[in-house]
């Protein structure tokens, strides 16, 4: 080995040593933060000021969604909530579309149609087609209502719900159109989660900021051809349009779950600064919709190859109209 390489690999060892022993964090396990004022209106705009230089910091508004307390809460006891819209065309078969809960339905089983059969008929469904306002004909879309499903809402009990479909023989059959499906968890504080809807189990939205997923829509036919269409905005199901195509019982389900209906979404935090920064003051817009009093948190870390180590500030301030 020459001595060029010697020299270069024992000033390589020395770096890998001493770098191994130093923070390499230029930031401050505490820092300080101040507001100039703290009573604010509706929509005001908060200045803060920092002292210290954390490398991380993360601010929580107080407002939903952004609640310290809440960063990490995934189910809350709240009121569970259904709605959809539904129009019925074709035909005046009677009770052709029955709304069903269960708790222990085993799921729609993919490609594998006797399975799914035999869990439809092992699991104990509950009507509640009583519960909804539903079309009774005509062009215009009518609304459900709110539909409460807390009864069902247990703790480690997420629920199947299903719009059943059934069709008489010698007669036209109802068409029906189902959209705006949505299930909410609506906390006593007034905010409300959204917990299921059209959307497919591949497909986010947000819910104060927090991308989420439905758990997806599966139709599955039981008796005879006609199936839901399941779209991105509305599940249709078209039975036999003439006496002639009525030969036979028609029978289809569409499933949405496994439904939490205890869900909701951790609250998140804003990073206002990363360890390049060195942040002096920032600003905030406030968008309370409601007056009364709240809690800011600031929370500043330091962070280095040997761990983390972070201060939480908090500032209560008060809003009015």
């Amino acid at each position: 080995m020459n001595n060029y390489i010697k020299t270069a690999l024992s000033a390589l060892s020395l770096v890998l040593v001493f770098g191994c022993e130093k923070d390499l964090s230029p930031g401050t396990s505490d820092f300080g933060v101040s507001v100039e004022k703290k009573s604010f209106s509706i929509r005001d705009t908060a200045h803060f000021t920092f002292s210290g230089n954390p490398d991380v910091i993360t601010f929580y508004s107080g407002e939903p969604g952004s609640r310290y307390e809440y960063r990490g809460r995934a189910e809350a006891e709240g009121n569970a909530v259904m709605s959809f819209r539904t129009i019925r065309a074709n035909g005046s078969q009677p009770n052709s579309l029955n709304l069903m809960i269960s708790q222990d339905f085993a799921g729609v089983v993919k490609g594998d149609t006797a399975s799914t059969k035999a869990n439809i008929s092992a699991a104990n469904w509950t009507p509640i087609t009583s519960r909804a306002t539903l079309s009774t004909g005509g062009s215009s879309a009518v609304s459900s209502g709110d539909i409460n499903l807390s009864d069902f809402a247990e703790e480690n009990k997420p629920v199947f719900i299903a719009f059943k479909y059934m069709a008489e023989a010698g007669s036209i059959q109802n068409k029906w159109t189902i959209s705006n499906f949505s299930v909410r968890n609506v906390l006593p504080d007034g905010t409300s989660y959204e917990i299921a809807n059209m959307n497919t189990s591949t497909t986010a939205y947000k819910v104060y900021g927090v991308d989420t997923f439905s758990p997806g829509i599966a139709a599955y036919t039981l008796q005879n051809k006609y199936n839901w269409n399941v779209g991105t905005t509305s599940l249709i199901i078209t039975g036999a349009t003439t006496v002639t195509a009525a030969d036979a019982v028609a029978e289809s389900w569409a499933f949405v779950g496994p439904v939490n209906l205890r869900k909701v979404v951790p609250d998140i935090g804003k990073a206002v600064k990363n360890p390049t920064q060195k942040l002096d003051d920032f600003t905030f817009h406030y968008q309370y919709k409601t007056p009364g009093k709240y809690t800011s948190i600031f929370v500043g870390s330091k962070n280095s190859i040997n761990g983390s180590s972070g201060t939480v500030k908090s500032l209560e301030v008060e809003v009015s109209d």
